[in-house]
């Protein structure tokens, strides 16, 4: 039996067909120019993109004007608020009014408001225990005595025992103010605590 050989393909365009379309780069050559340089894609023209802007935050708002101050003091700093302004108002009340325990009495009554309204929540409990040592303390300038310690203290007497009213009214508002306050406080915490985290 006679074997055929078999012959090797031969590559290339045989000349007897037309030529084909030009060979696509080899696709580690796509991409770039002819002298190997990267080409950039022509991207089409769209709208530009603004920078984000840098936000700064807003500066604090300034106090009303007709807005009362709101401090907080500790349970020594109200203390020392009340006495202090209670002596200054009853030697304004013996110079002006004659030593006057009704006008003294009077005055007491937004100066126990603004303790307890004024204290800190952690010391709400001492603003009733220093209001009426504020009462005592202002009427040193106000009571009459005849003259040495035991005529002041005998004049200060007086003046409590005449004036319990005052300082009882005192106290009370400056006992219901606390209790409110109080209150809103537990409230508020445990809203807070009711709340689910998020």
């Amino acid at each position: 039996m006679e074997q055929y050989r078999t012959r090797s393909p031969q590559y290339g365009p045989r000349r007897d067909r037309p030529p084909g379309p030009p060979r696509q780069p080899v696709p580690s050559q796509a991409g770039r120019g002819a002298g190997g340089e990267p080409v950039r894609a022509a991207r089409a023209p769209g709208p530009r993109r603004r920078p984000a802007q840098v936000r700064r935050p807003l500066p604090a708002p300034a106090p009303a004007a007709g807005r009362l101050p709101n401090p907080r003091l500790t349970g020594l700093g109200g203390g020392l608020f009340c006495a202090v302004v209670m002596f200054l108002l009853g030697a304004l009340c013996s110079a002006l009014f004659g030593a006057s325990l009704t006008a003294y009495g009077v005055l007491f009554l937004p100066v126990c408001v603004l303790t307890a309204l004024w204290v800190r929540r952690g010391d709400l409990m001492t603003a009733p225990v220093v209001v009426p040592i504020a009462f005592v303390v202002g009427l040193l300038p106000v009571a009459d005595g005849e003259g040495g310690a035991g005529g002041t203290l005998m004049g200060l007497v007086t003046a409590l025992a005449t004036q319990a009213g005052w300082l009882y009214a005192g106290t009370l508002i400056a006992g219901l103010i606390v209790i409110v306050r109080r209150i809103r406080l537990v409230h508020r915490r445990r809203t807070a605590g009711a709340r689910p985290p998020v």
